[in-house]
């Protein structure tokens, strides 16, 4: 099966394409790649020509967008996440491609509280800009569907770890690396993760499997950790040990208001629990690696020799 993958240079499309080997790379003017089969674009959205991109492609998977970046406007947001993914699908149809997994977010479902659990079905609330535009571009691809046929496959990822991951996990991981003292000995919260090769193989049985069509995933590992666990097993992985020393979470929270960090401390902290379980019984999938045998890989990411 030929599938066209976007976001190809990012952390999760070059291990998608490590594991999926027949893919059509969309890769950025400019951008540095070694694959054999890619297609240049100036840039993903509202314009973008994708003519003569789709010539055998049987499906999509779109992992490219605009993440949190300081300095991006609403409008880019709107007009990258959804505009682009939206024109992306448009164009595909017509070219009778049959299907389309995207990307989305966690956040299109908001955030939180102590007593809550996300499930495909719960009430999107997005909680910034960000994930608004995730949300907005599902809307639009649901209705795209409705009009031309197309198979859309929705996949809204918790926190992605893995060797040289970027954004929180990427400076948890440096932390851990560095400092033989961490501050979360009390924290029992429950979060959902999931490894980047997890990911990348739920996404190649999202592109290929029958029954996943029209389906909403929140994808995770399957078990929620708390961040001591997740240090924890990041220490193992990259063959530390740690001291998690036993502050209050309620200290640590009052820190974060004192220092402008409140939502950093509320992911540290905070419970994010995410019902998965629709993928199994879908899909029949369950992830290939544990937490531990994930993280054993962290040493590829020659994260101590820094």
């Amino acid at each position: 099966m030929k599938i066209l993958l976007t976001g190809a240079t990012g952390f999760i499309g070059q291990q998608f394409a490590l594991m999926h080997s027949d893919c059509r790379c969309v890769v950025r003017k400019g951008e540095g790649c070694e694959f054999e089969d890619k297609f240049i674009v100036d840039s993903i959205n509202a314009n973008t020509n994708w003519y003569e991109c789709f010539d055998g492609v049987d499906a999509i998977v779109h992992l490219a967008g605009i993440a949190h970046k300081i300095g991006i406007s609403r409008g880019d947001y709107v007009n990258v996440n959804t505009q682009g993914t939206l024109r992306l699908a448009s164009e595909a149809a017509k070219f009778g491609v049959k299907r389309i997994v995207f990307v989305s977010t966690i956040g299109v479902n908001g955030l939180l509280t102590q007593v809550e659990r996300f499930a495909p079905d719960s009430i999107p609330n997005p909680h910034n800009d960000y994930a608004q535009s995730k949300y907005y571009a599902e809307l639009g691809l649901k209705k795209i569907a409705e009009k031309t046929g197309l198979e859309v496959v929705i996949v809204r990822p918790t926190l992605v770890y893995g060797p040289s991951a970027p954004g929180n996990f990427g400076l948890l991981t440096k932390l851990v690396n560095k400092a033989p003292f961490l501050p979360f000995g009390m924290a029992k919260n429950r979060r959902g993760f999931i490894a980047v090769q997890n990911l990348a193989d739920l996404l190649v049985t999202c592109a290929t499997h029958p029954n996943a069509a029209g389906h909403t995933f929140l994808a995770s590992d399957g078990k929620m950790v708390s961040t001591k666990q997740l240090t924890n097993t990041i220490a193992e992985g990259l063959g530390k040990k740690v001291i998690q020393l036993p502050l209050p979470v309620s200290i640590m929270r009052f820190a974060g208001k004192l220092t402008g960090k409140s939502t950093m401390i509320e992911q540290l902290y905070g419970n994010l629990e995410v019902d998965s379980s629709n993928i199994k019984e879908v899909l029949g999938w369950t992830p290939p690696l544990t937490m531990k045998q994930a993280m054993a890989t962290l040493c590829d990411s020659g994260v101590n020799s820094k």
